[in-house]
Parts: C-alpha cells; sequence; structure tokens
C-alpha cells in the first residue's frame, strides 16, 4: 500500500523546490487547504486530485505516490 504521510511530505518538497506555496499549489489546483491533510491521513482523496497537484507540480503523479523518483513526465 502506499504511505500517505510520504505522499503528503512529496507534495511539499516539489512545491518547496519550486519555490511555491503549499496554498498556492493548492489553490492554483482548485484544491482545499485540507486536501494535504486529507492525504496524509489516509482519507478518500480522489486521483484526479492528485492529477491536478501533479500538473501544478510539473511531475508525475507516480512522482507523488512514491512510485519512482524521477520527478519527469512521461509523454
Amino acid at each position: 500500500m502506499y504511505d500517505t504521510v510520504q505522499i503528503a511530505n512529496r507534495i511539499k518538497q516539489r512545491a518547496k523546490q519550486q519555490q511555491k506555496t503549499l496554498r498556492a499549489v493548492l489553490e492554483a489546483s482548485d484544491l482545499s487547504i485540507n486536501t494535504i491533510s486529507n492525504i496524509k491521513k489516509g482519507q478518500g482523496v480522489l486521483y484526479l486530485n492528485f492529477a491536478r497537484i501533479a500538473d501544478e507540480l510539473d511531475c508525475s503523479v507516480d512522482y507523488l505516490l512514491g512510485r519512482t523518483d524521477n520527478p519527469e513526465i512521461n509523454r
């Protein structure tokens, strides 16, 4: 299964690397600031929300989920 704390931390880390606040990333993704808290708790988060966050952070969903250490998007 996926480590939800690690997923939340990857999102935070990626935002920091791009010098974006978490709030700005979530607002640009049209998501609530509670989204990261929900991810961390393992509460139901729609796959589309991960896609929105990944798009805003210019990385793959697989990277956010910890399935790869390469943030590049395969096109």
